[in-house]
């Protein structure tokens, strides 16, 4: 019996590991970019081209360590990057790619430039502007020691 309950925990143990897929910085950067015309905007953004392996992480849960950035005074909108905010891409230090919005199912408690892991459903964003070219949806988070 203990070791058929065994079998079952290691079972499930590594199911949940193949379940989500963990993502580095280096990962992200596979991109290309061509600038496009935006009428609504009267002006040129950059167009991200994904690679195929990130085009096949599409709505599957991934996890990716990164600095929290909360930039947003009203608090509604949650950075992850790849730098502290002292060089993340707003200041030049960086491109699109190393950073991700995060929305999150709950608030979170982090603080900028705390270092966090975030797991939650890729998306990828080509048209909208408004938004990051990486999003993470239903996400939650946990500080790093």
């Amino acid at each position: 019996m203990k070791n058929k309950l065994m079998s079952l925990l290691l079972l499930l143990a590594s199911t949940y590991t193949f379940a989500q897929v963990e993502l580095t910085w280096k990962d992200l950067a596979d991109i290309t970019y061509t600038e496009k015309y935006y009428p609504d905007y009267g002006s040129n953004f950059l167009y991200p081209d994904f690679s195929k392996s990130i085009e096949e992480l599409q709505g599957k849960e991934v996890s990716i360590v990164g600095y929290f950035l909360d930039i947003d005074p009203s608090g509604n909108l949650f950075i992850l990057s790849k730098n502290p905010m002292a060089s993340c891409f707003f200041c030049g230090a960086s491109g699109p790619e190393t950073a991700m919005e995060i929305q999150f199912k709950s608030k979170p408690n982090f603080k900028t430039d705390d270092v966090v892991v975030i797991t939650g459903k890729l998306k990828l964003n080509k048209d909208d502007v408004e938004h990051f070219n990486y999003i993470l949806t239903e996400s939650t988070g946990l500080k790093m020691k």
